[in-house]
């Protein structure tokens, strides 16, 4: 006789079991605390910020898309950046559309329709 795979892992001699949501369920519907969600870019379009509504970012570079990415969190006017290689920066938004971060200023790029 054959079972079928549990497809949720048990690990019942540590007392736990592991419950894992697909990363696109998590972004679904989310609202971010704060109103600076959104992609934020340099005069020249060097650098490019998206801040995903789910506290994560993703940082472009010139041609490369995914120089950097991490989580991020905003207290007031203050963003904390955690990359997920180790780093830390951060920096303050002087208005709603205007962001000092790392000696570069990024403003807010519309969003598209």
């Amino acid at each position: 006789m054959t079972r079928a795979r549990d497809p949720v892992p048990r690990f019942p001699a540590y007392g736990y079991t592991l419950f894992i949501q697909p990363a696109e369920a998590q972004e679904t519907n989310l609202r971010p605390n704060h109103p600076y969600a959104g992609m934020w870019v340099t005069d020249d379009n060097r650098v490019r910020h998206e801040l995903l509504p789910n506290g994560r970012y993703v940082e472009a570079r010139g041609q490369r898309e995914r120089a950097y990415q991490g989580r991020y969190e905003v207290d007031g006017t203050h963003i904390e950046y955690w990359d997920d290689t180790g780093f830390t920066a951060d920096g303050d938004f002087v208005d709603a559309n205007t962001l000092h971060h790392g000696g570069m200023i990024l403003r807010r790029q519309p969003a598209t329709p």
